[in-house]
C-alpha cells in the first residue's frame, strides 16, 4: 500500500493535481486489501537495556543477519543499513530504534497472521544468537528519555530539531512509543468519506480496547494509554482528530487544502534531508524556496509527515492503538476489516456514533488515554458498552464475509482477545497495573518477559480442538 516515492520528478501544477492524486488509491472492492504495520522495542536479557544501532548485538547487526539469512534486501541510507525490504513488505527503523514491519497488502487476515509469525520468526532466530528481544507495548516502560538510543536516519535529525518547539512530549513520541496500524482501501470519494469519519469517530474505543502502556520511567503515569497522551502533546498542527472531515463538503480537495496549511518538516535532493524550517506546502508552491520546485514525490513525503489519529493517503491509514503482542496485533485489522469492509456493518457502527457532536468527541478524544473503557459516552453509558456493540458487528461481518483458513475457520477468531477486553472490561493496561501493584512488587522488569513479542497460535477451534487462554490470561490474576 505505497504512496508516491520522495524522487518522484513530476513537478506540482496545482491544488487539483494534489486531489486527483489521493483519488488515484480508488480500488473496486475485489482489489481491497489490508495492510498491517507494528513496532516493538529491542532490548538486551542482561540488563534490559534498549538497543544501539552500532553495538555488537545492536539494531545494524540484526537487519544484516535477517538479510543474510532469510533473504531481505538492505537499505541503505549514508551506506549505513536502516532498513529491509522484501516484495511488497519492508523493516524499517524508528527513531529510538523501534523495529517496524510494513506488511504487505492482504487479502485475508489469515495471511497476515502467517506473515507476523513468519517475521517473529526470523527475528526470534537472530535475536537468540545475540541475546536480545524485542518487547510489544505502547511506551517504554523503564528507560528514561536520555537512555534511548538514536537511529542514523537523516529525517529524524530534522525532526528531532523542530517537534519539540512544538510539543513537550515530541520526543517521547519519536523514541518511546510503538504502535500497531492498518492501511485499508476505499472504492471512492464517497466511500472514502464514510470511512473516515466512522473510523475517526471509532479511534477511541480502538484506544480504549487496546490500551497497553501504563508505565514510564518505571513508573505508572495515571494513564492506560499513555501513548495516546504523548501523542496530544506532539504536534496539534499535524496530530491528533479533525474535525473538519465531519462537516459538509468534506472530501479529497478539503484533505489537501488541510495538508497545504501543515508545515512540512523537509523535503529529499539527492538523499539528503533539507529542512524546510516551518515553511507550509501551500508557501512552497506559491515559490518561496529559492532554487527548489515541489514535486509529486515531494508531497507523497509530506503527507506521510502528517500523524493524525486517522490518516489519508492512497489508502486510510488507522493510527489508534497501541502495540500489544502478535494476538493483538492481528486482531486490529481484523477489527477495521470487520467494520469497513462490509456496508451493513458500516451502517450499524455509523448509527452509534453519528449524533455525537464535535465537543463530545473532543472530549472524549480528550478523556480516554487515561479513562479507557469507563470513559463516558453521550448516551450516558460508558465505551466498555461502545466495545461490545462494535465488535458484534465486527464479528457478524467477518462470519459473513467467509474468508476460512485451512481448519474452515474465518477471520473472527483474532477478535477473540479484544472480545475478552470488552466482556471484562479489563483492558492489558489495567492487567499490568494490577500485576505491578501485586506479584510485580512495584517493579516494571516483568515487563520484558511476560509481554515480549512473539508468534501465536490463531484460536481456531477446528476438528476435536479446544481454545487455549492467551499467555496474558494465563498470567492474570483471578478478578473473584
Amino acid at each position: 500500500m505505497s504512496g508516491a516515492l520522495p524522487d518522484d520528478p513530476q513537478p506540482v501544477e496545482g491544488v487539483e493535481q494534489l486531489a486527483s492524486w489521493l483519488e488515484a488509491g480508488c480500488k473496486p472492492r475485489p482489489q481491497w486489501r489490508v495492510g498491517t504495520e507494528h513496532e516493538k522495542f529491542g532490548f538486551r536479557w542482561r540488563d534490559l537495556s534498549p538497543l544501539a544501532y552500532d553495538d555488537p548485538d545492536g539494531i545494524r547487526i540484526i537487519l544484516e543477519r535477517m538479510a543474510d539469512r532469510f533473504g531481505w534486501q538492505i537499505i541503505l541510507e549514508n551506506n549505513l543499513p536502516v532498513a529491509l525490504s522484501q516484495g511488497d513488505a519492508s523493516v524499517t527503523l524508528e527513531p529510538g530504534g523501534q523495529l517496524e514491519l510494513s506488511g504487505a497488502p492482504m487479502e485475508t487476515i489469515h495471511q497476515t497472521h502467517e506473515e507476523i509469525n513468519t517475521h517473529l520468526s526470523q527475528l526470534s532466530t537472530v535475536c537468540r544468537e545475540l541475546d536480545v528481544a524485542f518487547l510489544g507495548i505502547g511506551v517504554q516502560p523503564k528507560w528514561p528519555l536520555e537512555s534511548i538510543p538514536w537511529m542514523p536516519k537523516g529525517r529524524y535529525g530534522v525532526m528531532r530539531e523542530y517537534l519539540p518547539t512544538r510539543g513537550q512530549l515530541a520526543l517521547d513520541m519519536m523514541t518511546r512509543t510503538g504502535t500497531v496500524q492498518a492501511n485499508l482501501d476505499f472504492a471512492s470519494e464517497k466511500d472514502m468519506v464514510s470511512k473516515f469519519r466512522l473510523s475517526m469517530a471509532l479511534q477511541p474505543l480502538v484506544t480504549a480496547l487496546f490500551a497497553n502502556s501504563p508505565f514510564i520511567n518505571g513508573r505508572p503515569t495515571g494513564f492506560l494509554s499513555f501513548r495516546a497522551e504523548i501523542w496530544r502533546h506532539t504536534d496539534p498542527d499535524r496530530c491528533g482528530w479533525l474535525p473538519f472531515i465531519f462537516q459538509d463538503g468534506f472530501g479529497f480537495e478539503r484533505y489537501v487544502q488541510y495538508a497545504l496549511d501543515v508545515p512540512m518538516f523537509f523535503i529529499q535532493r539527492q538523499g539528503n534531508y533539507l529542512a524546510a524550517n516551518g515553511m507550509t506546502f501551500r508557501q512552497f508552491m506559491a515559490g518561496n524556496w529559492p532554487g527548489e520546485r515541489p514535486t509529486m514525490g515531494d508531497w507523497g513525503l509530506h503527507l506521510s509527515t502528517l500523524f493524525p489519529d486517522v490518516r489519508l493517503k492512497r489508502f486510510l491509514e488507522m493510527r489508534g492503538a497501541d502495540v500489544g503482542n502478535s494476538r493483538n496485533i492481528c486482531a486490529l485489522p481484523a477489527f477495521w476489516k470487520g467494520i469497513l469492509y462490509d456496508n451493513d456493518a458500516m451502517a450499524e457502527a455509523w448509527d452509534l456514533v453519528r449524533k455525537w457532536s464535535l465537543e463530545e468527541r473532543q472530549r472524549i478524544h480528550r478523556q480516554v488515554p487515561r479513562r479507557g473503557l469507563a470513559t463516558r459516552l453521550p448516551n450516558g453509558k460508558n465505551m466498555q458498552w461502545l466495545a461490545k456493540k462494535i465488535l458484534e458487528i465486527a464479528r457478524a461481518s467477518l462470519h459473513r464475509q467467509k474468508r476460512c483458513n485451512a481448519k474452515g475457520c474465518d477471520e473472527s477468531i483474532y477478535l477473540n482477545s479484544l472480545m475478552t477486553v470488552a466482556e471484562k472490561g479489563i483492558t492489558p493496561a489495567q492487567r499490568m497495573l494490577k500485576n505491578y501493584h501485586g506479584r510485580w512488587q512495584g517493579s516494571v522488569e516483568n515487563v520484558f518477559s511476560e509481554h515480549k513479542i512473539d508468534s501465536f497460535i490463531a484460536e481456531c477451534r477446528g476438528s476435536g480442538e479446544t481454545e487455549q487462554p492467551s499467555q496474558e490470561e494465563e498470567n492474570e490474576p483471578s478478578e473473584s
